[in-house]
C-alpha cells in the first residue's frame, strides 16, 4: 500500500479512497471504504480504454459474469459502474499478502499441508469462475492472496475484457505496452496465441502450485528472457524440484495440471473433489505474523486516509480523471515501514482467527458484512440497525430438514445457513440434496423481521453432477422456536432444525475409517476380494469429506471372472450433518480408478446404530428401499 497522491480522486462512486494498492495495464487499484464502513478494493479503468466502446461493452459483460461467479475463495464483486465516464469495479478487500510476496520475498516455499489447502481453495475458486462463463487467463502468484480463512483469487475474468481491443492472441500488447498474461505462468495454448479455455487456467494452477511448493517456477523465471520461458512452456517438460517433498497424490495432481494437451488436464471440480485438506490452521506461524502486520498497516492507512480525504475534498469536490496507469500488476508500489508495535496486537487477533481451521472460509464467506474489512463477522457499530437491515440473531446459523421422504429415509434434504447482512447481500447459503444430485448456492437477502426472513435471487456455486442444478427459487423462513423454523419455497415446505456449522460440522461419531462387513454368503477365499473402505474426515458441510475405496474381482463384459482386481476410488460432498450424514452423488477419481469402475450417481445417507454391542455404520442410497451397506469401525473417533 502507498499513500494517495494529489492527483488521485477523493471518491469513486460511493467509496472513499484511502490508499493506493497498485497499478497495471487496465488502470489503478485503490483501497477504499463505503459509507457503511466496508473496506473494498476499487479498480479504475485507464482513460484511453474507457474511450473505446468495444472495451466498455466487454468490460460490462465481464463484470456481470464476475458478480455471478463470486463466492468461496474469491474476492467477490461488491459494486461497479461500467457506464461512468471512467468505469470502475469494487471487490471485497482481502487483508492478506500475495502468494508472490510470501514465497518470493518473505517466507519461501510452503509446507505440503499448506499447498494442499491452497490447491483445494484455488480449485474451488476456478470452479466458480468457470461456471460463471469466465476464464481467468492470468492466474499467477500476485493474483492469489493468502488470508487466515483461506486463499482468495483476485482479478478473475476482468482481464478478458481487453480482448475486445487487443484480440484473442495471448501475446498481444495492451495499450500501455504490457504483455497480456505473465510469461512464467501461461499455458502452452496461450504462448502459441491460440484461443484459450478453462483448461488454460488449470495449467496455470499447476505452475502456481509447483512454485508454492518449491519457490521456483517450473519453466524458469525469465532470467534468460520471456521468450525462452514461453518456448519451454510450449515444448519442454516442467522442472519440479519441490514435487518430491509433496505427498504422491498432490505431486501427481501438479503433474496432471501441467499436461501439454488441454483435454488431458483435470477439471477444477475434479481437483477440488480429489483433495481433502487437513484440519487446523493452514498457514505457518510466520505467514500469520505477516498477515498481522498487513492488518496493522491497514489500520494506519484508514486513519491517515480519513484526514487526507477531508483535505482533498475541501479543495477538489469533483474527482479528476485518473491519469494513465504506471507499473505492472506484479510490481505494486512499495509498502511503508512496518509498525511492529501495532503488528503485535494484530497478530494476536490473526492467531485467534486461525484456530478456526483450514476450512473456516466456508463460514466466514457468508459472514462478510458491510462493516468488516475483507470479511468480518459483525456489522459496523456506527451503522443504524434500520439501515443495516440486519438478520435477527435468532435466525443466524445453520438449519437442516427433510423436504421429501421422512427423517429416517429422506429422498430430498435442504440446509440453509444464514449470515449477518442487509437487503441485497448474499446472506444465505443453501445445500439441496436429491436422489441423484447435490446443489449448493448463495441467496440474496430480500427482507428480515423478528419472525421471518425472505431470500430471493440465487446463484449456483456447486453442482454434482455439474450443470444439473438450477438456482434456488424464492425462499421464506419463519421462526417457530429457538431451534425450529419453517422453510417454504413455492409449493414445497419443510421443518428445519438448528444444525452445527463451521469447520467441524461433522458429528465426531462419524469421523474415522470404516471397513465393510464381509459378504458371508461368499466362500471365505472370495470374501477378501470384495472390500470397501469408507473414510469420513472432519470439516464443513459443502466439502468433499467422504472417500470410498472399493475393491472387487475383475470381470469381462458378460460378468465372467478375469484375473486381478478392480480398484475404484470415489469421493462425496457432505450436504447435511445431523443425525444422518447426508452425501451427494459420488465422484469417481479417474486418475486412480480402473476403467471398469461403474458410475455412482446416487446420493446417500450414513447413520450409526449399535449391533451386538458394537457400532455399525449403515450406508443407505437416498430415495430407495435397497439394503444398506454395513461397515464396522477400523479406527478413528470412538474406536
Amino acid at each position: 500500500m502507498d499513500a494517495l497522491r494529489a492527483e488521485d480522486p477523493a471518491r469513486v462512486g460511493p467509496f472513499r479512497l484511502l490508499a493506493r494498492l497498485g497499478a497495471g495495464g487496465m488502470g489503478r487499484v485503490f483501497l477504499a471504504r463505503s459509507a457503511g464502513g466496508r473496506t473494498v478494493a476499487v479498480k479504475l479503468v485507464q482513460p484511453d480504454l474507457a474511450q473505446q466502446p468495444a472495451f466498455r461493452e466487454r468490460f460490462a459483460r465481464e463484470v456481470a459474469a464476475a458478480r455471478r461467479a463470486g463466492g468461496l475463495w474469491t474476492a467477490e464483486v461488491i459494486d461497479a459502474d461500467t457506464e461512468a465516464e471512467v468505469p470502475w469495479v469494487a471487490t471485497a478487500y482481502v487483508p492478506g499478502p500475495s502468494l508472490r510476496d510470501v514465497v518470493g520475498r518473505e517466507f519461501g516455499p510452503l509446507p505440503p499441508d499448506t499447498v494442499r489447502v491452497l490447491a483445494h481453495g484455488l480449485a474451488q475458486a476456478l470452479e466458480a469462475i468457470h461456471a460463471g462463463g469466465l476464464v481467468h487467463r492470468d492466474l499467477k502468484p500476485s493474483n492469489v492472496l493468502l488470508a487466515v480463512q483461506g486463499p482468495r483469487i483476485i482479478d478473475f475474468g476482468i482481464a478478458r475484457a481487453l480482448d475486445a481491443v487487443t484480440g484473442e492472441g495471448a501475446l498481444t500488447l495492451t495499450g500501455t505496452g504490457e504483455l497480456l498474461g505473465s510469461p512464467g505462468f501461461m499455458s502452452p495454448e496461450q504462448v502459441r496465441g491460440e484461443r484459450v479455455g478453462t483448461a488454460s487456467d488449470i495449467f496455470c494452477l499447476g505452475s502456481l502450485l509447483a512454485y508454492a511448493a518449491s519457490g521456483t517456477q517450473p519453466f524458469g523465471d525469465g532470467a534468460s528472457g520471456a521468450h525462452s520461458v514461453m518456448f519451454r512452456i510450449a515444448h519442454d517438460e516442467p522442472r519440479l524440484p519441490g514435487a518430491e517433498d509433496l505427498p504422491e497424490d498432490l505431486a501427481g495432481l501438479v503433474r496432471a495440471c501441467l499436461r501439454k494437451d488441454p483435454a488431458a488436464r483435470p477439471a477444477a471440480a475434479t481437483i477440488a473433489a480429489h483433495l481433502s485438506p487437513p484440519p487446523g490452521p493452514w498457514l505457518p506461524a510466520g505467514v500469520l505474523a505477516l498477515i498481522g502486520e498487513r492488518n496493522a498497516e491497514l489500520l494506519d492507512f484508514e486513519v491517515r486516509g480519513t484526514a487526507g480525504d477531508e483535505e482533498r475534498a475541501a479543495v477538489s469536490p469533483t474527482p479528476p480523471a485518473p491519469p494513465e496507469g504506471t507499473g505492472t500488476p506484479d510490481s505494486p508500489t512499495a509498502a511503508p515501514p512496518r509498525r511492529r508495535h501495532r503488528a503485535v496486537l494484530a497478530v494476536c487477533a490473526v492467531l485467534a482467527l486461525a484456530a478456526g481451521g483450514a476450512f473456516a472460509a466456508h463460514q466466514a464467506r457468508d459472514k462478510e458484512t458491510p462493516g468488516a474489512a475483507g470479511g468480518g463477522a459483525s456489522p459496523s457499530p456506527t451503522r443504524p440497525a434500520q439501515d443495516a437491515g440486519a438478520v435477527p440473531a435468532a435466525f443466524l446459523g445453520a438449519w437442516e430438514g427433510v423436504v421429501r421422504g421422512d427423517q429416517d429415509m429422506p429422498s430430498e434434504t435442504r440446509r440453509i445457513e444464514l449470515a449477518q447482512g442487509r437487503a441485497g447481500d448474499k446472506a444465505g447459503t443453501y445445500v439441496q440434496v436429491g436422489p441423484d444430485l447435490l446443489c449448493m448456492g448463495r441467496s440474496v437477502l430480500v427482507s428480515a423481521s423478528a419472525d421471518a426472513v425472505e431470500l430471493g435471487e440465487s446463484n449456483v456455486t456447486t453442482g454434482v453432477p455439474a450443470k444439473r442444478c438450477a438456482p434456488a427459487a424464492r425462499q421464506t423462513l419463519t421462526l417457530r422456536s429457538a431451534d425450529v423454523l419453517e422453510w417454504r419455497s413455492g409449493q414445497l415446505t419443510a421443518t428445519l432444525k438448528r444444525a452445527k456449522a463451521g469447520p467441524e460440522a461433522v458429528p465426531a461419531r462419524f469421523v474415522g475409517v470404516w471397513q465393510s462387513v464381509p459378504f458371508k454368503e461368499l466362500p471365505r477365499e472370495q470374501q477378501d476380494r470384495y472390500r470397501t473402505t469408507l473414510t469420513v474426515s472432519q470439516g464443513p458441510v459443502g466439502a468433499p469429506l467422504v472417500r470410498i475405496d472399493e475393491t472387487m474381482p475383475r470381470t469381462d463384459a458378460e460378468g465372467s471372472p478375469l484375473p486381478g482386481d478392480v480398484l475404484c476410488v470415489k469421493t462425496a460432498t457432505v450436504g447435511g450433518a445431523g443425525n444422518l450424514l447426508v452425501l451427494g452423488p459420488m465422484t469417481l477419481d479417474r486418475d486412480t480408478s480402473d476403467q471398469q469402475c461403474p458410475r455412482d450417481t446416487t446420493s446417500r445417507n450414513l447413520r450409526i446404530i449399535r449391533h451386538e454391542g458394537k457400532e455399525l455404520l449403515q450406508d443407505f442410497s437416498m430415495g430407495t428401499d435397497s439394503e444398506p451397506g454395513q461397515f464396522t469401525r477400523k479406527w478413528g473417533a470412538g474406536g
